[in-house]
């Protein structure tokens, strides 16, 4: 990975902490066996779809065929997972297994463990995001699930309001925007609150030439071309064609809910969206579509990848390091794997599950994508500091002075 601005570590005094203090000490399961401790997100809606319910039928299998082994299951809801998966780090509660966000800051104070120690088969996940999940070369993450962005928008929104094609550049989207608002739908959502302000505002800088950082690798948050970009933003609420107050409207309970319920003309997301509006019933699958992002001049050339990772602290206790790899062996077969991504309509994250998924009549366009996409930053400051601030801070660019915000981002990235 490269290796960008380089900061104090989000765990400050973690570091020094030897390898006996690394991974959770509860290792009896209070049989005389091994308890291995899982942390994951829960990508559900609520208690019936909760993720808690897909690693707890794995761990119960695992279990009848290890008795010696417990797997414990936490889940945490996206929106609060950064917060508490980084205060249980610096309360030095370490799981064995954290699912969710890749935490380089982890690898770089040697609290967790290559994956070729913790994998019989180190390369299973796609290589669209091993350099991603890498420190100084060497990978500690594997893809669990993975995704790629795209534009939907609502066709009987579209017949009502007259609108033949769906937009392929910002001016056309404001405009059809507009036409869908005076219909009453809302006509684009914009979800800029703490879920995940980082991928919205990362389509809209793709689409003119911007992003979170210039072709060196170096932070260029204010750039010329993203202050423009939320110049334009700002200009589309200020017109009324969006939602209210996106800085506290986020993706899942606010966006995919209203356009699933038939509010919304067009927004940007993930194939997950699509297993909302089924959920929802009140849209079939050929009242809707997605297609490629809205860019300055026309739609973007490479849209944003997302992976979620499996990362295992460090046990000097071979027993128990043994059974994680027995347990994240059985975790990452092809047949849970898959179930996951039909479940919440995601992309696998190994290889033999994304091929498999190659021709599925939802998800097959959205996995031909994917290695055509473009990733997060991958240094330390980017989970420590920057990601945190963007998500608080970034969705006021659409209301407020957007040099201003940028410019406190810009800060934030440089350490000053």
């Amino acid at each position: 990975m490269k290796r960008g601005l380089v900061a104090a570590t989000l765990i400050g005094t973690v570091a020094a902490l030897t390898l006996s203090g690394c991974g959770n000490n509860d290792d009896a399961s209070g049989d005389g066996g091994i308890t291995i401790n899982l942390v994951g997100a829960d990508y559900g809606s609520g208690a019936s779809d909760s993720t808690q319910a897909y690693w707890q039928d794995i761990a119960d299998r695992f279990h009848a065929q290890n008795p010696d082994i417990t797997v414990k299951v936490t889940a945490i809801n996206w929106t609060d997972y950064h917060t508490k998966v980084t205060t249980q780090i610096q309360n030095k509660d370490y799981p064995d297994i954290l699912q969710g966000e890749f935490f380089p800051d982890y690898a770089t104070d040697g609290l967790v463990s290559p994956l070729s120690d913790v994998l019989s088969n180190p390369d299973a996940g796609t290589s669209v995001f091993s350099d991603g999940f890498s420190v100084d070369g060497v990978q500690y993450a594997i893809p669990f699930v993975t995704s790629a962005r795209a534009m939907f928008y609502n066709k009987l929104a579209f017949a009502d309001a007259g609108i033949a094609n769906p937009p392929q550049t910002w001016d056309e989207l404001k405009a059809d925007a507009a036409k869908l608002t005076d219909k009453g739908y809302i006509g684009y959502a914009l979800p800029l609150g703490t879920e995940e302000a980082q991928a919205e505002s990362y389509l809209w800088m793709l689409g003119n030439g911007g992003g979170w950082q210039d072709a060196s690798g170096s932070y260029a948050i204010n750039s010329p071309q993203n202050i423009e970009t939320f110049q334009f933003l700002k200009g589309l609420v200020e017109s009324g064609v969006t939602n209210p107050n996106p800085a506290t409207y986020n993706r899942t309970a606010d966006a995919a809910a209203a356009f699933a319920a038939g509010k919304v003309g067009m927004e940007l997301n993930g194939p997950f969206l699509t297993a909302t509006i089924a959920a929802a019933g009140k849209l079939q699958t050929s009242d809707y579509a997605a297609v490629a992002v809205p860019g300055k001049t026309g739609p973007i050339a490479q849209t944003l990848g997302v992976a979620d990772a499996l990362q295992v602290f460090k046990t000097d206790d071979a027993a128990k390091q043994d059974a994680i790899k027995k347990f994240l062996d059985f975790a990452l077969d092809d047949d849970n794997q898959l179930a996951f991504a039909k479940k919440y309509a995601l992309l696998p994250g190994t290889q033999s599950a994304l091929d498999a998924l190659s021709d599925d009549p939802v998800l097959g366009a959205f996995v031909k994508a994917l290695p055509n996409t473009v990733l997060y930053p991958t240094d330390d400051k980017w989970t420590s500091t920057v990601l945190p601030e963007i998500k608080k801070s970034i969705g006021t660019a659409a209301t407020g002075d957007p040099a201003e915000v940028l410019g406190h981002l810009q800060d934030e990235a440089a350490g000053s």
